[in-house]
């Protein structure tokens, strides 16, 4: 009974926030005819009233993000042609990358160079850690077993890693950035503007969701490794 609440806890820790997150963005997402254009435009007109130089806005199918090399905001096909609240709220949320990346943020620039290098870890990082087993075995040698299993648990690391730098960052895109433009502007009413601090609190728990996950793995992969 009580290794099931623990499993249920664990699951609901992992999935609680995703679930969270598309119960969120689906609830605030029907079109509102008083909001004056679509995630798109109001992208557009943002980077031209903060004057955010070589700032592009286009659609992607790889998820709302804000490319800092490319200098592009990207946005799903749903959110750049809607005039729902979901919509504004994730495209003032990129536009608050770009108002970042402007601004110099050193937490988004530190971010931007980890991330190629933790992506390449981490890819490697599952290989390397199914082989050790097998050249610890061959070799009779504990130490390419320890090096391995090192340089294989480091992949999920620099993971966390990335995690916790992202999160202040997305906060602060959300509400030092995206909800001050927002309510300041007037694109939103006061009695919306509830509902977009949830939509903007609902984006950044899917952070904390990959985070725990990647920690589940970690765990996973150490207690497997005990048992060798």
């Amino acid at each position: 009974m009580i290794l099931l609440a623990g499993v249920l806890i664990v699951l609901a820790l992992i999935f609680g926030p995703s679930l969270w997150v598309k119960f969120v963005m689906s609830r605030y997402s029907s079109q509102l005819p008083e909001i004056a254009g679509t995630g798109g435009e109001l992208a557009k007109h943002l980077i031209q009233q903060f004057s955010l130089k070589d700032v592009k806005v286009e659609i992607t199918e790889q998820g709302d993000h804000y490319d800092p090399i490319e200098k592009k905001v990207r946005l799903v096909r749903e959110h750049y042609e809607s005039k729902s609240l979901t919509a504004i709220a994730i495209a003032a949320h990129e536009v608050g990358h770009a108002i970042q990346d402007q601004q110099g943020d050193k937490r988004l620039a530190s971010r931007t160079k980890m991330i190629p290098i933790a992506n390449m870890v981490a890819r490697w990082s599952v290989a390397i850690i199914s082989l050790s087993p097998i050249i610890g075995i061959i070799t009779r040698h504990p130490m390419p077993f320890s090096v391995l299993l090192f340089l294989g648990l480091s992949g999920f690391i620099a993971r966390m890693m990335i995690h916790a730098v992202t999160l202040p960052i997305e906060y602060d895109a959300s509400f030092s950035k995206a909800l001050p433009i927002l309510r300041e502007g007037n694109y939103i009413s006061q009695d919306n503007e509830k509902a977009v601090s949830r939509i903007l609190n609902a984006a950044a728990l899917t952070y904390v969701s990959a985070a725990l996950a990647d920690i589940l793995n970690l765990g996973r992969w150490l207690v497997i490794l005990s048992r060798r």
